[in-house]
C-alpha cells in the first residue's frame, strides 16, 4: 500500500482527530469497543453516554452523518438477525404492537443492535480519520505481534486487488454479451471464481518472492518513527476513559 493509496472509507481532513497519532486512536477505539461490549444490556443511560461520545468524535472529525449511515449498512445482516430473535426465542411472551414476542428475545435483540451499531460506528470513525497503513503502523507501535499486523495488511490489500480483478472479469464477460438472468445460467461465474483464485495465488507468490529479494524479514519498515505526544494520549484517552467509567458504574449497578 503505497503512499498514494487511500481507502474508500478514509476521509481526508485536518481535524484534531485526524492529526492524532495512529496508535492512540487504535487504543482509544479498542477501549471504547471493550466498554460497549461489557456493559449490561439494561444500562440504557450508559449506551446513551456512548452514543453522545461517538457523536462528539464524529463532529470533531467532520465526518458527515450520511457517510456513517451508508457505511453502517454493512451490519444490516446482524440487525436483521436481531429483529428475528424476539419471534423465535423462548421464555415469557409479551405483546408488542399486537404481536406476541419473547421478552428475553427483546432484551437479546436490543443488546445485539445497540452494541453492533456503537462498535461499528467506532470502527468506521477510526478508519475514516486514519489511513490503513497508519493503522497498521499504530498496531505495531502498540506491540501487536508483527505476524498479525502483516496478515491484516496483506488481507486489506489483497481484498482490494481481488475486487478489482473481479470487476475487470465481469466487464469482460459483459462485453462478450454474457448477462445471466437465472441461477442456472451462473455457471461461467463459478469458472471465473476458480480462475480468480488461481490468479490471486500466483500473484501472491510473485509478490512474496519480490519482497524477499528486497530484504523483507516479516515486518514492513517503519518510515514514520515519530512517537505519540503526551497531548495526543490525553486527548484520545478522554472518550475511552469516560466510556470505561460508565461501563464500570453500570456493571456495579450504582445507577
Amino acid at each position: 500500500m503505497g503512499a498514494g493509496h487511500a481507502h474508500a472509507l478514509y476521509i481526508h481532513g485536518h481535524s484534531r482527530v485526524h492529526l492524532l497519532a495512529p496508535e492512540v486512536k487504535v487504543a482509544a477505539a479498542f477501549s471504547m469497543v471493550v466498554a460497549v461490549a461489557i456493559t449490561p444490556r439494561e444500562a440504557f443511560w450508559a449506551f446513551a453516554v456512548y452514543g453522545a461520545l461517538v457523536a462528539a468524535v464524529a463532529v470533531m472529525a467532520s465526518v458527515p452523518p450520511g457517510f456513517l449511515a451508508v457505511r453502517l449498512t454493512a451490519i444490516l445482516p446482524f440487525i436483521a438477525f436481531a429483529f428475528l430473535i424476539p419471534f423465535v426465542a423462548s421464555g415469557d411472551r409479551v405483546e408488542v404492537l399486537g404481536l406476541s414476542v419473547s421478552g428475553e428475545g427483546l432484551w437479546s435483540a436490543w443488546n445485539i443492535l445497540v452494541k453492533a451499531v456503537l462498535g461499528a460506528t467506532t470502527s468506521i470513525l477510526l478508519v475514516a480519520t486514519t489511513e490503513v497503513p497508519e493503522i497498521l503502523r499504530g498496531m505495531g507501535k502498540l506491540k501487536v505481534p508483527s505476524v498479525f499486523v502483516s496478515i491484516a495488511g496483506f488481507m486489506v490489500r489483497y481484498l482490494e486487488l481481488i475486487a478489482e480483478e473481479l470487476g475487470r472479469m465481469r466487464n469482460a464477460m459483459r462485453a462478450r454479451g454474457y448477462e445471466p438472468r437465472w441461477l442456472w445460467q451462473a455457471g461461467p461465474y463459478a469458472s471465473a471464481a476458480g480462475t480468480l483464485f488461481v490468479r490471486s495465488y500466483e500473484r501472491s507468490e510473485r509478490v512474496h518472492a519480490a519482497m524477499l529479494s528486497r530484504g523483507y524479514d516479516g515486518a514492513m519498515p517503519d518510515l514514520s518513527s515519530k512517537p505519540a505526544r503526551g497531548t495526543d494520549w490525553a486527548v484520545a484517552a478522554a472518550m475511552p476513559v469516560l466510556a470505561l467509567a460508565a461501563a464500570l458504574v453500570a456493571i456495579a449497578g450504582w445507577l
